[in-house]
């Protein structure tokens, strides 16, 4: 007997009323309790889907997020000027085609990076509450954040690109440690970067950085183990 496993990714699309809600609220037009109404009414919804077709493991959609690796930048100071742009460079398909984006000019960390909140225990904590199926909660890959370092802005800050990533993956880390605290058994480490290293449209990028292509592969395996390492009670699922 075969036996299929399937949950969602982490995704959901947002609905028409969170998107509003969002831009309302950035622009200082909506209450802060009345745009928590409406997540968690998104969430509310994510997760009732999510048992209707029969998913053993649900997630919050990420609905509290602008992009799946958002909740790093805005928990942890540090990272410099940035926008939607700095998730989101390079090409993506929709239904008008082919869509490109360039990466920011200026970005790059430029100071050391400093907790200002857990990144997502305020979701976990949300979603275990609203369900008795086993809540999944996701987090960035260390290296996926390579995009956030630059010899040029964040050298003064971090001379290397693996004193940058060490920092984040100790915080990763410290993320894990107070999930696991709090409940969670299953979470997915989000696009680590190793399919963009055999793009040969984004490999260039990544050599710039001062790597090879080996070099890369290997210190993102020693990353990704590092942030799971001494979890023995978590099951840790890959989005690649």
């Amino acid at each position: 007997m075969i036996i299929a496993h399937a949950d969602v990714v982490g995704s959901l699309l947002r609905p028409p009323e969170l998107l509003a809600a969002q831009k309302q609220f950035a622009a200082g037009e909506m209450s802060s309790s009345r745009f928590k109404e409406i997540e968690d009414r998104a969430v509310d919804n994510a997760v009732t889907l999510q048992e209707k077709i029969g998913l053993a493991i649900v997630t919050d959609g990420e609905m509290r997020r602008q992009s799946f690796q958002s909740q790093m930048t805005a928990a942890i100071s540090g990272f410099g000027e940035f926008d939607l742009d700095a998730f989101l460079w390079g090409e993506w398909y929709d239904e008008q085609g082919v869509q490109r984006k360039r990466r920011p000019r200026r970005l790059g960390a430029v100071a050391r990076l400093k907790r200002l909140r857990y990144l997502s225990t305020h979701e976990f904590f949300y979603l275990k509450s609203k369900t008795k199926r086993i809540p999944k909660i996701t987090l960035p890959s260390p290296g996926l954040w390579a995009n956030f370092w630059s010899p040029k802005y964040s050298g003064a800050v971090y001379p290397t690109l693996e004193a940058f990533l060490a920092d984040i993956a100790a915080i990763l880390r410290e993320e894990i440690a107070e999930l696991v605290r709090l409940g969670a058994s299953y979470i997915q480490i989000d696009a680590p970067h190793y399919g963009l290293l055999l793009d040969p449209k984004t490999l260039p990028f990544y050599e710039k950085l001062g790597w090879n292509l080996d070099r890369w592969l290997s210190l993102g395996v020693e990353l990704d183990n590092t942030v799971m390492q001494g979890f023995s009670d978590v099951t840790f699922g890959f989005h690649i």
